[in-house]
């Protein structure tokens, strides 16, 4: 119902007949953007029950995959509906503030999966990759909830903003959960 319900008022938005398919499109692949990010903290904290840790980890990447293709289709459909306009918002020039919080969503986001994609070729120590994956996506979520929220478009007002909220609330447990962040008592004996 919380990735649903955002999803379908969008699309008996009144402010959908002035606009292109193009844009439209780019519109939805930003709402859908939004509902992925539900359910990766659900699934990288290991919170949704009947789901095996094998299983999650698949899905999850999946989803990652999916949030970045869903990213290029938004900023993708958005250049062609008005170039300059996108090229305001990727150099921080454009005037309205959802903007900024997009883009650096949209940067964490690829960052997050470049990580992802490039782990074992960085080397990096598990702990090391796992603080920096978490911490992009935390930059993610948030700047997509404040990205989201800032923009008074095809989404209705509350169920994008019980969709945010939820984002942010899964997000804070499943880093509440994670052992990465504990501290250990290195120790002999």
């Amino acid at each position: 119902m919380a990735i649903v319900t955002p999803v379908v008022a969008a699309g008996f938005s009144p402010l959908l007949a002035w606009r292109e398919p193009t844009y439209i499109v780019a519109g939805f692949a930003g709402v859908i953007g939004l509902a992925i990010l539900l359910l990766q903290p659900l699934l990288a904290g290991k919170l949704l029950p009947g789901v095996s840790e094998q299983r999650a980890r698949q899905v999850h990447r999946l989803g990652g995959l999916l949030l970045v293709l869903s990213v290029l289709v938004h900023v993708g459909g958005l250049w062609i509906t008005s170039p300059p306009d996108v090229v305001d918002v990727l150099l921080f020039r454009s005037p309205t503030p959802f903007a900024v919080w997009g883009v650096i969503a949209m940067w964490a986001v690829f960052a997050a999966a470049l990580l992802a994609a490039f782990r074992r070729r960085l080397r990096l120590r598990w702990r090391v990759w796992r603080l920096g994956h978490t911490a992009l996506a935390v930059i993610t979520v948030v700047g997509s909830v404040v990205h989201a929220m800032l923009i008074q478009g095809t989404m209705e007002s509350v169920s994008k903003a019980l969709l945010c909220l939820l984002v942010l609330a899964v997000t804070a447990k499943a880093m509440a959960d994670l052992r990465v962040w504990a501290i250990r008592k290195r120790g002999r004996g």
